[in-house]
């Protein structure tokens, strides 16, 4: 099977700009997710965007954000890494495939559960800026692992990531934080 649209083909300035601006949105989100930063994540979405994360939630974005607080409360600490993300563009809107690696640390810090997938997005460009029209997570594995009892995972004396703006990301970059 060959796919026309991702082939290699010459790429201009706006084609760039355009695929930088993509990529900022999707490591914003995980940004966003990992600093339970709610405000930030509803700037991502278009009003009318839908979250598909079936089957714990699918519906209106909006609806996925105010979902999230409830259910990110069972982790002490999470990690949503972006690894690679494949754009088509067509003028305003654009497809991506994204993969992703998703690293949970529950609340009483036992248990690690990681999840491996793709993110397959619909992005709209209005008045100028891109957004998520649509986002729907696909799982291709997922591992639910001990923590080793007394582990601090090499951490002693290193800034400890943590939910929230108290992250030290925020203490250590100026302009996050002004964000």
């Amino acid at each position: 099977m060959s796919d026309a649209a991702l082939a290699p083909r010459p790429v201009g300035v706006e084609d760039l700009a355009d695929r930088a601006a993509l990529r900022h949105l999707v490591d914003a989100y995980g940004h966003g997710i990992d600093r339970r930063d709610y405000a930030l994540l509803a700037t991502l979405y278009h009003d009318d965007a839908v979250d598909d994360h079936s089957p714990y939630f699918c519906g209106p974005a909006r609806d996925y954000i105010a979902w999230l607080p409830g259910m990110m409360a069972s982790w002490r600490a999470t990690m949503h890494i972006a690894l690679a993300a494949l754009f088509v563009l067509d003028g305003d809107r654009a497809e991506g495939e994204v993969r992703a690696l998703a690293w949970h640390l529950t609340s009483d810090g036992t248990r690690q559960f990681v999840a491996w997938g793709r993110y397959a997005d619909h992005y709209e460009k209005r008045d100028g800026i891109w957004r998520f029209a649509r986002r729907s997570f696909i799982l291709d594995h997922a591992e639910d692992l001990p923590v080793a009892a007394g582990s601090d995972f090499g951490s002693d004396g290193v800034g400890a990531g943590c939910a929230g703006p108290q992250d030290p990301v925020y203490a250590r970059l100026a302009l996050f934080r002004r964000a």
